[in-house]
């Protein structure tokens, strides 16, 4: 379980097909060695991964993980490659301060990049959501992308818009999207189990 609340940006430091439908990443940080365990839970741009191997090298700290062909299909895990950066927050321990939402880390789908407005040391996206995840994402509700909990400022048809602070382009992957990007995409967890009892009843 994760808040959407990014503590560092991970860079992809090496690929390994390992079979057909795994591959493992592993990946630079700087969170201190100590405090990543064989077996934890990062959110790695929004997707939940398990720590397989962790150590240090080159002043920093690395970890391992396996990605299995569903999240290869379902994640922009799979376009990963040497030099990506990446979103990382590491789970919650109880305790923690809640500061964005309640994020599972499991990515639904795939938002793009419609517009992006750069606005005084702000800037203004729209984002196009699957038509079938659309229907979950309202004004004022929240929406993790690439594992960061934002808010939603308006919704129009299948497109969504966000404004991004100065703080937020400045500790995330967001200040490099452009145009056509695409993004892991987490719809709230509270509206897809509305939604749900909804269709139910």
């Amino acid at each position: 379980m994760f808040t959407g609340i990014v503590t560092d940006i991970g860079e992809v430091v090496a690929v390994a097909q390992r079979a057909s439908d795994l591959r493992r990443l592993t990946i630079a940080c700087h969170y201190p060695r100590a405090s990543i365990a064989t077996g934890a839970s990062i959110a790695c741009s929004g997707a939940c991964l398990t720590v397989v191997d962790a150590g240090e090298g080159e002043g920093r700290t690395w970890f391992a993980v396996d990605a299995a062909a569903e999240t290869l299909r379902v994640t922009t895990v799979g376009a990963w490659v040497t030099g990506t950066r990446i979103n990382l927050e590491r789970s919650l321990k109880i305790g923690d301060e809640l500061g964005g939402h309640i994020v599972t880390g499991h990515v639904d789908g795939l938002a793009e990049v419609a517009t992006r407005e750069d606005l005084t040391e702000m800037a203004r996206f729209s984002f196009r959501a699957p038509a079938h995840l659309a229907r979950f994402i309202a004004a004022k509700g929240s929406v993790a992308l690439d594992g960061v909990s934002l808010t939603v400022n308006a919704v129009e048809g299948d497109e969504f818009t966000v404004l991004i602070i100065p703080h937020t382009l400045q500790v995330t992957t967001f200040g490099t999207l452009a145009r056509g990007d695409r993004v892991n995409l987490e719809v709230d967890l509270m509206a897809r189990y509305a939604a749900r009892l909804i269709e139910a009843g």
